[in-house]
């Protein structure tokens, strides 16, 4: 569904909104795939992953692009803000889940055994307390690539509120003192 209505949101160009057609029919025809064959393949599972990440990436880059290019500071310019910053953590999810498909029990924090849907659910945890550059340490890094990724990730997310924050602050202020 969130596939779907992001081509509603790619509606501008045909070449975006070609883009988001081509991983919803990929999805769909994983999601049948699995339906109907009953199949639980790991490579159809990673294929899947991989359009989710790039649809993900899709929309936070237009999300941002969007909020930047605004000439005036509106409500959805502000719910856009907001919206792009959930973005960067779902994106970051999605490269913390990436890590511990290929790389088993490379957080420390997590059972190497607990169910696929239990690591999901921590691992957006995590990717939220990194963007968020709070760090409780009941989750940790394990492994080098995960380090890196986490530095990124809380890297991204200063950046995103210092800049992209700033720019639509300065657009509201300019935008006020005009009227």
């Amino acid at each position: 569904m969130n596939i779907l209505s992001g081509i509603l949101f790619f509606i501008k160009t045909k070449r975006q909104v070609l883009i988001v057609i081509g991983i919803f029919v990929l999805v769909l025809a994983i999601f049948l795939f699995m339906t109907v064959g009953n199949n639980e393949d790991d490579s159809i599972r990673y294929i899947r992953l991989v359009a989710y990440f790039a649809f993900y990436c899709l929309v936070t880059y237009q999300i941002i692009r969007q909020v930047w290019n605004a000439k005036t500071v509106t409500r959805s310019v502000i719910f856009g803000l907001m919206s792009g910053y959930v973005s960067l953590g779902l994106l970051g999810f999605f490269t913390f889940f990436c890590i511990e498909l290929v790389a088993p029990g490379s957080f420390n924090g997590i059972p190497f055994d607990m169910p696929i849907a239990s690591k999901i659910e921590e691992l957006i945890y995590f990717s939220y307390i990194t963007l968020l550059t709070i760090g409780y340490g009941d989750i940790t890094p394990n492994a080098e690539i995960v380090q890196k990724a986490s530095v990124l990730v809380g890297m991204v997310g200063q950046f995103y509120l210092v800049i992209v924050t700033a720019v639509v602050i300065e657009k509201y202020i300019r935008h006020t003192q005009k009227d």
